[in-house]
């Protein structure tokens, strides 16, 4: 089968340790400290066998995540850009939808709590917990002791073909009357259950009639304005220079933008809400370092008590954090990773059905052989929110 892989020398940073959980040569949780030189190329691979609980996805579509751009994305030192759990070479793609065409005897179809079916349409979680470890069994499988991660550490969906344990599988029947290409819509359950994590979950939602002030415009950031519009958010605002993806953000359920390169965005912020402020503020730009003060002056200056910050966006960066702030206005800091448990696909499928249609994300269509360009050329094209790719 035809698949794109990413392979990158094991070279550690002088000043890098390896962890309990490292694998020296193999596996890193910290890969922009390790990893140098990737290097992208079409491969022709065996079609993987299944085991009892797994099944065998024939690969519709698979989204290019800033993930897969910064695993291939490599510094002044060759190192690449990506922080996070890698191990190479490694087949990428992780935001997919397919066809079930094989499955083991063992692997259950939560929609039926019977053994899958071929024919069915899935869609995946690329966290791949193990339920056994005490992360797993306190209720966090996003932080597995065990986590390995589909597209990062171990083969994805960049492939004609992919295979996967049943229990990360997840239906995308309810689409079938919403919409036509549900595989297409069903590549964004992935993403857009990210976006549902942070500002959900763990940044405890909100009540409707509050305002939210997301800080790029990403797909992640566009994802969590349009859940946050669904949810009841009076004012929506979104921060963010590009204007492509300012106008795409607008498209999403925004209601203001800032061009925090041109305007006060403090200032704004209290224009906007009437100097009320923000119930919540999610960090989706990556730049930490930059966009860390803008967020910590609107908490004080504004008039909002008891406002949380979510970090959703990987960086390696230092944020300068002014306690008093957050101690006066009782705000607080929450961290967001991964999509899995409490709810999060299903709850993500279900508001998709209801008629949250996240398509306008995808901007651009490209097949499975453009994805080495497209990951290139992506490093520096900031006009495409989502490329998603159509495999046949």
């Amino acid at each position: 089968m035809k698949a794109i892989e990413l392979d990158a020398k094991w070279e550690p940073k002088p000043s890098f340790k390896l962890g309990s959980k490292d694998i020296d040569g193999k596996l890193t949780y910290l890969g922009s400290q390790v990893w140098r030189n990737p290097k992208v190329k079409q491969i022709d691979a065996e079609t993987p066998e299944i085991k009892s609980d797994e099944v065998l996805i024939k690969v519709k579509r698979c989204g290019i995540c800033g993930s897969d751009v910064h695993m291939a994305q490599a510094d002044e030192e060759g190192y690449i850009y990506y922080p996070g759990l890698t191990a190479f070479p490694a087949i990428l793609g992780h935001e997919f939808a397919g066809e079930i065409v094989k499955a083991g005897k063992q692997a259950i179809n939560k929609r039926t709590n019977q053994p899958f079916e071929e024919g069915e349409s899935v869609t995946v979680e690329e966290m791949v917990w193990c339920g056994e470890c005490r992360p797993c069994c306190d209720g966090f499988p996003n932080h597995c002791e065990r986590l390995q991660e589909i597209g990062f550490s171990i083969d994805g969906a960049y492939a004609e073909y992919i295979t996967v344990p049943a229990k990360l599988c997840w239906s995308l029947r309810k689409l079938e009357d919403e919409y036509d290409d549900i595989y297409k819509a069903g590549s964004l359950v992935e993403p857009t259950s990210v976006a549902y994590n942070a500002v959900i979950e763990r940044g405890g939602g909100i009540k409707p009639g509050q305002n939210v002030v997301i800080l790029g415009a990403g797909p992640i950031g566009i994802a969590a304005a349009k859940i946050l519009k669904t949810a009841g958010a009076a004012v929506c605002i979104v921060s963010e220079p590009e204007e492509n993806r300012a106008s795409l953000a607008k498209k999403m359920g925004a209601d203001y933008i800032i061009n925090p390169q041109r305007e006060d965005f403090v200032e704004k912020i209290k224009d906007y809400t009437d100097n009320e402020g923000a119930a919540l503020y999610l960090e989706a730009t990556g730049l930490p370092g930059r966009v860390t003060d803008d967020i910590q002056n609107a908490i004080w200056e504004c008039k909002a008590i008891n406002s949380t910050v979510v970090i959703v966006a990987r960086a390696e960066e230092r944020m300068p954090i002014i306690g008093e702030y957050f101690q006066v206005r009782r705000a607080r800091i929450v961290g967001a990773q991964g999509h899995s448990g409490h709810g999060t696909f299903p709850d993500v499928i279900s508001c998709m059905s209801a008629g949250m249609d996240m398509t306008p994300m995808i901007t651009e269509e490209i097949s499975l052989n453009q994805v080495p360009e497209y990951l290139e050329l992506l490093q520096t094209d900031k006009e495409n929110c989502k490329v998603s790719v159509k495999i046949d």
